[in-house]
């Protein structure tokens, strides 16, 4: 039985890491079309969203509705912004999970020098306008994973930023 046990818990462990990639997969597909219906759904009611010193945040999910739509963020979309991001490290625990990752902004070079790619055409290619390393905080409720918080900081060299991932790096050290 023990045997069946731990298959069982491996398998939930599989299907929740699953779940929650696919869930901070869709976070750059939200935040780059702003549609309010699909923050609403991954986000919990409290959420609470942390850019650091010097960019506004939003506390509720409401609140993070309210900053997608913003005519901000829509001059930015409209801009071509894109967010690029990478596979998270998830710290699983139980009905709470924590995730470490990074997300590029990157927009197009409307200054940069026209190049042609063999069979993909020309372009004035695109620029990194910023790397932050995330924090995001999960919860699962009525069997789903929703994000409960997220705190973004630039990899800049910083400390905050970079303790931020050696808390990941060494989690996963002493697993």
């Amino acid at each position: 039985m023990n045997d069946l046990k731990s298959a069982e818990d491996r398998l939930r462990a599989a299907e929740d890491r699953l779940a929650i990639y696919n869930l901070l997969a869709s976070h750059p597909l939200s935040a780059d079309t702003g549609e309010p219906d699909f923050i609403e759904s991954i986000y919990t009611r409290d959420f609470v969203f942390d850019r650091g010193a010097g960019l506004s945040g939003a506390r509720g999910r409401d609140k993070m509705v309210a900053l997608v739509e913003s005519d901000g963020h829509r001059t930015a979309i409209a801009g071509g912004l894109a967010h690029f991001g990478n596979l998270p490290l998830v710290e699983l625990h139980d009905d709470t999970a924590t995730a470490t990752s990074y997300i590029a902004l990157i927009t197009p070079d409307d200054k940069g020098e026209e190049r042609e790619l063999a069979n993909h055409g020309t372009s004035t290619g695109f620029r990194i306008h910023r790397i932050v390393a995330n924090r995001w905080s999960l919860v699962r409720e009525s069997g789903r994973w929703s994000i409960a918080s997220r705190t973004v900081l630039p990899m800049d060299g910083s400390g905050p930023a970079l303790e931020m991932v050696r808390q990941a790096a060494t989690y996963y050290a002493g697993r």
